[in-house]
């Protein structure tokens, strides 16, 4: 019951009964929710009220009386809803990017925006919303109950390619009421990702002889992508193994990634070789990755032993042995290599055929031949031994040599010993040889360079030289730093030995005004003319002193002794000059001299000048008769020396003069 309406009339009988009604103005939905008694006037709820249809409802009841004409009185009933927590939160999406994002998207990327309503009102209509579960999305709360679901960190398709999200909206009523609404959303694949090998390093093995095109092996690359993003080629990465492109050397499939050999491998050539391996995918932009392959070349036994020791012709040498050498005596060490390696390289000698009568032993490892018989010449004086050198190779290959050994009969020459003793005692390897060799070679270098300059410097101590002494001996250098030179020409050396000093004649100073720019010029007035030859030790030499004949002038400065016959030990002396200025050679003025002491000239000039560059030659002596040499012309006397006789008598060995004129 709703409530009880109550009216009166005065009325009676007929005319003071009421009867109770809806309003001809009450709608239909309130005929449906509520009914009325028309004798008691109670109304009732008959229908479903819901306050979110209706919080308020307002109808009209009447009542009237049962008389003729009857006046109806009226009442207008309000009836307020109160509200109850029966409605359940409600979740829509407004928009969606079609339930898909790419994995490139960055945080904060829109998903979706959703709203969530409750048709409670108060508390019951309050709502809190939310995402479920540990996923990369979040709920951003905008206002009038919307909200916008982002991406909340990086997301990577590789790792989970699609999401069930889960949103939850809640009310505040009591008891709560909450919804939950799921969708998926799918990530897009993006080529983030490099095609990425099993392996960094792939090693094969491929023995050596191989056929061109025998497989190798196969290399493996994954894509975590799909699609084009995934699909991955592989190639060869371009290099050289030595100066030989490598694409000589393997080929790859581009497919599946499986290697072949593109030749015949050689294991003493290539022991082994790497290369890299490159996987693209076919994403745009493409990514790659790359592994290392090393090929081992196995070494199989492909090579011969080749006998090296003793020198062979025909696989045959022959040795001559000496008598009576006894037990153990070394006829000679059979040499072998072998190109293999490892246990295909190991080798071992014997003696295959020809030692019936067990005259000879050999060592398998050192392949020496020894004589295991004291006085084996006398069984048999001439043996033929037939040698094998085998390796250890799978399967062993061989070498055979025969060595024909013969008795010496004779003594052994000094050659066959020595040859002998070479191929016993063979032990140094061709680069220690070349090595003593190169080492000798440059020690003789060496050595000889130190004796030619040895000698060269012995030569030129040996010979005296005057403008070697006058170097030594002048002031020390002016102006330029260049010295003063005195020219040979210069000086006259004149014989002065007592036992001929009758046979030479007497020499006058002649004075003249060409003595002033000339050469010393001398007379000779003899009875009998000055020997031409002379020995060396026979000669008399200028000895400078510092008290006798002085010239003053400026520049021009010189003092000189008469001659004094010494012993050849210690006749040179060596003339010293100073501060004598350059001057230009006056030939014309040199004539005189030249034509009145000839036979002093030819003489003395061709036979004791010296070229001051070792020894003397006639072309040394013709140049010099060239040079002049004179004082300063301005000097106004010349220096002038007289030979003189006292009572008639020769001049005595140091009382001869002499005038010369120096430059430098």
């Amino acid at each position: 019951m709703l409530i009880d309406v109550n009216a009166t009339d005065q009325d009676e009988g007929s005319n003071g009964q009421v009867v109770y009604s809806f309003s001809g103005y009450a709608s239909d939905r309130v005929q449906e929710l509520f009914s009325i008694d028309p004798k008691t006037g109670v109304i009732k709820i008959q229908g479903e009220i819901d306050y979110e249809d209706n919080p308020t409802i307002e109808f009209d009841v009447q009542a009237m009386d049962l008389g003729p004409n009857p006046i109806p009185g009226h009442c207008k009933i309000s009836v307020k809803v109160l509200d109850k927590n029966d409605n359940w939160p409600v979740i829509s999406f407004v928009s969606v990017r079609q339930g898909a994002i790419s994995e490139a998207a960055p945080p904060e990327s829109v998903i979706a925006l959703v709203r969530v309503t409750d048709k409670d009102s108060g508390r019951n209509g309050q709502l809190q919303c939310r995402v479920l579960g540990n996923v990369p999305f979040r709920l951003q709360e905008n206002n009038d109950n919307f909200y916008t679901l982002l991406t909340d960190r990086p997301l990577d398709r590789e790792l989970k390619d699609e999401y069930n999200v889960t949103i939850v909206a809640r009310d505040n009523g009591i008891p709560s009421l909450n919804y939950t609404k799921s969708f998926t959303v799918k990530i897009l694949d993006e080529n983030d990702n490099a095609p990425r090998f099993t392996k960094t390093v792939y090693l094969l093995q491929v023995p050596e002889n191989n056929i061109p095109g025998e497989y190798l092996g196969s290399v493996l690359a994954h894509d975590p992508d799909i699609g084009q993003n995934g699909t991955v080629s592989y190639s060869i990465s371009p290099s050289h193994i030595g100066d030989v492109s490598v694409y000589t050397y393997v080929s790859v499939n581009p497919t599946n990634g499986a290697i072949y050999a593109s030749r015949s491998f050689n294991y003493e050539q290539t022991k082994f070789f790497e290369f890299k391996v490159q996987a693209k995918d076919a994403g745009s932009p493409h990514m790659e990755g790359s592994a290392t392959v090393r090929v081992s070349v196995l070494d199989v036994n492909d090579n011969l032993p080749v006998i090296v020791l003793p020198l062979l012709i025909n696989d045959t040498v022959e040795i001559m042995v000496p008598r009576n050498v006894g037990l153990g005596y070394i006829v000679t060490t059979v040499r072998a290599v072998d190109q293999d390696h490892g246990e295909s390289g190991r080798l071992t000698y014997e003696i295959w055929e020809g030692n019936e009568e067990h005259l000879f032993e050999m060592d398998p490892v050192a392949g020496e031949v020894r004589t295991a018989h004291a006085v084996w010449e006398d069984v048999a004086p001439a043996v033929e031994l037939v040698v094998k050198v085998t390796d250890h190779g799978k399967p062993p290959l061989s070498a055979v040599a025969k060595l024909i050994i013969k008795a010496n009969t004779g003594a052994m020459a000094a050659g066959e010993s020595s040859a002998s003793g070479e191929q016993q005692h063979w032990d140094m390897s061709l680069p220690l040889i070349i090595t003593l060799c190169i080492i000798s070679l440059m020690l003789l270098a060496v050595m000889t360079t130190i004796a030619v300059k040895s000698k060269h410097q012995d030569k030129e101590a040996g010979n005296y030289n005057c403008r070697m002494a006058e170097y030594s001996n002048s002031n020390p250098p002016v102006g330029n730093g260049k010295k003063k030179r005195i020219n040979k020409s210069d000086i006259m050396l004149v014989q002065s030995e007592v036992e001929e000093r009758d046979s030479v004649s007497r020499m006058n100073v002649v004075s003249s005004p060409s003595l002033i720019t000339s050469p010393i010029c001398f007379d000779y007035q003899a009875t009998s003319p000055l020997p031409l030859t002379l020995p060396r030790s026979e000669v008399m030499y200028l000895k400078t002193t510092f008290n006798s004949l002085t010239v003053p002038r400026a520049g021009c400065h010189s003092s000189f002794a008469g001659l004094t016959t010494e012993t050849p030990t210690n006749r040179m002396s060596v003339i010293q000059t100073d501060n004598f200025p350059s001057e230009p050679n006056n030939v014309a003025n040199r004539q005189p001299f030249a034509q009145s002491s000839s036979t002093f000239k030819d003489a003395e000039r061709a036979s004791l000048r010296d070229s001051g560059h070792g020894d003397s030659d006639q072309a040394d002596s013709d140049l010099d008769t060239n040079k002049g040499c004179a004082c300063n012309t301005s000097a106004r006397g010349a220096l002038k020396m007289k030979a003189t006789a006292v009572n008639g008598q020769p001049l005595d060995q140091g009382e001869w003069k002499l005038s010369l004129s120096l430059t430098s």
